[in-house]
């Protein structure tokens, strides 16, 4: 990795010849001069708009009948380090990205308040100055990092006034008004607004925000279905390597996967949990490090996130041998009826618990048919004793957090009914420790879960997933036919 052009020596012992600028000390005139003659004019004329830029001007239209004569500043965010000189790959807020479909850092909405609504402009990082030198010399400057867009390349992508990002703070100081701001993105705008905002106020807009997002838009579950596409194609990978797999660890599926994901997409919506054995046990194994041994199940939960930053969220419990033993069998399928029970409960008008109360219903049942707990089911129920197996909820919202909507009100969220354009996880599990000495001994170590990506339509739901078998002989015949 390249580093950075330094001074030679200490800025006080430069020759004053060589510091023209000021700002680069340790680079004569000549090559300062060299360096801003010559370059051929790259500007991008004709753009179209990026495909989102429509729904995000609708988002914004409903977001400022929210709040009228408000100040709403969204932030995309900056960049983190992640050693020394190093940063992690960017990843705009979601709130930013919904609402402007750009994805760069430091940008910053801000919706004005007018007479009729809000007038919004996007903040952004110019193209680097090549007459001070930043293009080359610093280390954000284009020559190391690659090109950003214009100002005016920006109002074409985006549908929206472009202005300097850091001309910002300033204005912001000196507005007057009630403002609203995104937190957690961007302590620079934040301290510019110290002294006119409360966390009451803006956790308002977040939650807003975070509900907004509930129910998707024609534009939102395609780029889910293309997420899921994408997904059941990394599934795919994974299956066919899985020899590989068992010669070195978990890190051969979790790469393996993730090469499906920035070859189709920007990323993986989460850290993938590719646990084998009795790692499957554990809800969010991402170390994955241990070993893939034949004979064993392997977990595979693992979603890819789209260009535009939506994310699939599917889980399958697969035998590494291509084969179920009885016992992984049962259990399996105990799980797949529960997972079936829940995804009939997705339906327009349904409480949005119902399809966890109906698959935990089914596990509670295949809990007490095996004798590991006392019944009746509606005891069990009652005092959640199946929860020592199953630990977890049945599902949460999807879209461009894999945990999405988290911010919505209880009532908005999980004590609401199911809306048509609602996309939701269906996962239930059973989890039987290694050191669970309440089992008997052959349940120990087996982990199984089975999740996919319901859509809740008008007359029902549609699984966005469905492209990947589930059925316990399904699987097999799958695996078999990828490996043969």
């Amino acid at each position: 990795m390249a580093e950075e052009l330094t001074p030679e020596t200490p800025e006080e012992e430069q020759p004053i010849k060589q510091r023209k600028n000021g700002l680069y000390p340790g680079v004569s005139d000549e090559l300062a001069e060299n360096m801003t003659q010559g370059w051929a004019d790259t500007e991008l004329r004709d753009l179209e708009p990026v495909a989102q830029a429509g729904h995000a001007a609708a988002r914004r239209a409903a977001l400022s009948a929210r709040f009228p004569g408000e100040r709403l500043v969204v932030p995309a965010g900056n960049l983190k380090t992640r050693s020394n000189d190093t940063e992690y790959s960017f990843r705009a807020s979601t709130e930013y990205a919904y609402l402007t479909g750009d994805q760069t850092e430091d940008g910053v909405l801000v919706l004005e308040p007018t007479a009729d609504g809000h007038e919004a402009t996007v903040h952004l990082l110019p193209r680097s100055d090549r007459e001070n030198g930043e293009f080359w010399l610093s280390g954000q400057g284009e020559l190391w990092v690659g090109r950003r867009h214009s100002l005016a390349e920006a109002e074409q992508l985006l549908g929206l006034p472009a202005r300097d990002v850091r001309e910002l703070p300033e204005a912001l100081r000196e507005a007057t008004g009630p403002v609203r701001v995104v937190r957690g993105h961007d302590a620079g705008i934040e301290a510019a607004l110290t002294d006119k905002v409360t966390a009451e106020r803006d956790e308002e807009l977040r939650v807003v925000l975070s509900e907004a997002r509930l129910v998707k838009d024609d534009f939102e579950i395609g780029e889910l279905q293309r997420a899921c596409d994408s997904t059941t194609r990394g599934f795919e990978d994974v299956v066919r390597v899985l020899d590989k797999a068992q010669a070195t660890s978990e890190r051969y599926i979790e790469g393996t996967f993730f090469l499906r994901a920035r070859v189709e997409g920007n990323d993986v919506g989460y850290g993938s949990i590719c646990a084998s054995g009795p790692h499957a046990t554990t809800l969010h194994w991402v170390r994955n490090d241990g070993p893939v041994r034949s004979g064993d199940l392997l977990l595979l939960d693992a979603g890819v996130e789209t260009t535009t930053l939506y994310t699939a969220d599917v889980t399958r419990t697969l035998p590494v041998n291509g084969r179920y033993t009885d016992l992984q069998r049962k259990i399996y399928d105990a799980v797949y009826e529960a997972q079936e029970a829940g995804i009939a409960a997705v339906r327009p008008g349904a409480k949005y618990r119902d399809f966890h109360d109906a698959a935990q219903r089914v596990l509670a049942a295949k809990l007490v048919e095996w004798g590991l707990v006392e019944g009746p089911v509606e005891r069990v129920l009652e005092l959640g004793l199946q929860r020592r197996w199953t630990l977890h909820g049945t599902g949460h919202m999807l879209g461009m957090d894999v945990h999405d909507c988290a911010a919505a009100r209880t009532e908005a969220y999980v004590d609401s009914t199911l809306e048509p354009g609602m996309c939701l996880t269906v996962e239930p599990g059973l989890y039987f420790q290694a050191d669970d000495l309440t089992v008997p001994e052959e349940y120990r170590g087996i982990g199984v879960r089975i999740e996919d990506d319901i859509l809740v339509t008008e007359d029902g739901n549609r699984n966005l997933s469905a492209a990947l078998p589930r059925r316990s002989d399904e699987v097999e015949a799958w695996m078999a036919a990828l490996q043969g």
